[in-house]
């Protein structure tokens, strides 16, 4: 089993525990609120028309469903992408409890090989996901592919964790850290800058958080500086992926 395959097989067991266990929009979880940076960026595009909308690591829609109920008087599509069959499962679920479902395509791939047609967008969302493909290769490639296909105007809102470690609580000592692309947040930062050159930037903010997870039976300490970074394509044919 590759390293990749490992990691991927961690985070998917740590993932179908936490859907079993919390409740969507449930108080005192991670799934209780959406991400208030990524709604304050949707609630920047126009309201009166139709929108297309790409979550790439939707999960079970704590960003996708706030916003596909936004949508609901204007219409348009908001395509679901994750490659946890829990994730998805539930995400169908909760956009049906939550009256959505017209409008929530869910798509099980993997984000870093997810096609994306030019100008096919008026959002896209990753929260938590682009630093989970398989190398960083993959994620400039996946940045290009998200930057043709957003329209003029359209929106671009990432939030990736960088410089992530991982602690044993126990013994205090540094284990490797499960995430397939652990890039420096100042790295992270200018090869976003590069991709997006001419795009408008609209929100740039490092943020550290620490918290406690699951890894098999041992709990560990998880350490990251989740990096925000929303830019808007600009208007009259400016902001073109470099």
């Amino acid at each position: 089993m590759s390293k990749v395959d490992i990691i991927r097989q961690a985070e998917k067991l740590y993932h179908d525990r936490c859907y079993t266990t919390q409740t969507l929009f449930e108080p005192g979880s991670w799934l209780h609120k959406p991400v208030a940076s990524v709604m304050q960026a949707f609630s920047l595009l126009p309201k009166d028309q139709p929108l297309h909308v790409l979550d790439l690591g939707a999960g079970v829609g704590r960003n996708s469903i706030p916003i596909a109920q936004k949508m609901k008087d204007s219409g348009g599509t908001v395509v679901c992408v994750d490659l946890l069959d829990s994730a998805l499962e539930q995400l169908v679920a909760y956009s049906k409890q939550y009256d959505v479902d017209a409008l929530i395509c869910a798509q099980k791939e993997d984000v870093g090989q997810y096609s994306i047609a030019t100008n096919q967008f008026d959002f896209i969302m990753a929260v938590s996901s682009l630093e989970h493909v398989e190398s960083e290769d993959v994620l400039t490639q996946l940045i290009d592919r998200m930057a043709s296909g957003t329209k003029t105007g359209g929106i671009n809102a990432l939030i990736i964790n960088t410089e992530v470690e991982e602690i044993e609580l126990q013994t205090k000592e540094k284990r490797d850290a499960f995430i397939e692309v652990n890039m420096g947040t100042s790295e992270m930062t200018n090869m976003l800058s590069a991709h997006y050159d001419g795009w408008e930037l609209l929100t740039h903010q490092v943020k550290p958080l620490e918290y406690t997870i699951t890894r098999g039976k041992e709990d560990v300490l998880l350490k990251t500086k989740a990096l925000t970074y929303i830019v808007r394509r600009g208007v009259g044919g400016e902001g073109e992926c470099r």
